[in-house]
């Protein structure tokens, strides 16, 4: 797992306690002088990993060659803006993605009470995504529940109404996305447009006499924009304790976007989720 910028203390120590969790292997990317000034102060011995002298953008390009080349499975952002990370490893320059492929974000979310994930696409790398834009989304988030063993994920289609509004565009694409999953998405059970009531509760769709498998029991939402993705996300986190890990999907590796002020747990379960997508999806 390559640590891009790595020469601070919170993801030098998120990347610690993914090592000592047995979740990677680190490769260490950055300026050796401040990696090893960092190390020290967290009292980590780093001498039987691999350090690589590559400071400032020029880290995440080499975390892209280290991919390409098959010496890095996943990629961790470090002490970076989120831009400048992205910047070194989304374009096809960067050699991480076929020409017409799309990545995507995702988020895994659980809350204190509950040990079942609700997988949350796109709230943070597409900011007004086109509609084969949020198929590709959907995708990603389809194969990650899977590979997380949930057999057959449920997934609803984000929007303020279960009725297809001319008027309202992201309901007609909601009905467009649904209408391919059915065919393009065989192992889930998709449905849209459906507004939140209708997603989160079964009682609701009850209510209203909607007839749907989605209902009260969703693996997978999928939002129309960054905003209501990020306004959803971040309200899970704030208001109800949630415990959110990110990934971009749809690059040759996963890439691992945590922040500076995540928590230890969120640090730990994204290098986790990270594992995971590495891994092979089950036929």
């Amino acid at each position: 797992m390559a640590l891009v910028n790595a020469g601070a203390e919170n993801p030098l120590s998120g990347m610690r306690e993914a090592t000592e969790a047995g979740l990677a292997e680190p490769i260490l990317i950055g300026d050796p002088v401040k990696i090893a000034q960092v190390a020290e102060e967290i009292d980590w011995d780093i001498s039987q990993f691999r350090v690589i002298d590559a400071p400032h953008a020029a880290a995440a390009s080499e975390a892209a060659r280290l991919a390409r080349e098959g010496e890095a499975d996943a990629i961790m952002k470090g002490q970076i803006h989120t831009s400048t990370f992205l910047k070194g490893l989304l374009p096809s320059s960067a050699g991480l993605r076929e020409k017409s492929g799309r990545c995507g974000h995702v988020f895994h979310i659980t809350l204190p009470h509950s040990d079942r994930p609700m997988f949350l696409t796109d709230a943070a790398l597409n900011v007004d995504p086109d509609v084969e834009t949020r198929k590709a989304c959907l995708a990603h988030a389809v194969s990650l529940a899977r590979k997380l063993g949930v057999e057959r994920p449920k997934a609803g289609i984000l929007s303020p109404t279960e009725d297809v509004v001319e008027t309202i565009p992201n309901t007609v694409e909601a009905r467009e996305i649904s209408d391919w999953a059915k065919q393009a998405l065989a192992h889930a059970i998709v449905q849209g447009p459906m507004a939140m009531d209708l997603i989160l509760s079964a009682e609701a769709a009850r209510v209203k006499n909607f007839e749907s498998e989605v209902s009260g029991d969703a693996d997978i939402i999928c939002v129309p924009n960054i905003t209501s993705g990020n306004a959803l996300f971040k309200l899970m986190v704030l208001s109800q304790g949630a415990c959110a890990a990110g990934l971009v999907l749809g690059c040759k590796v996963p890439l691992l976007l945590t922040s500076r002020s995540q928590e230890a747990a969120a640090r730990l379960a994204s290098a986790a989720l990270g594992v995971v997508a590495a891994t092979q999806e089950p036929a």
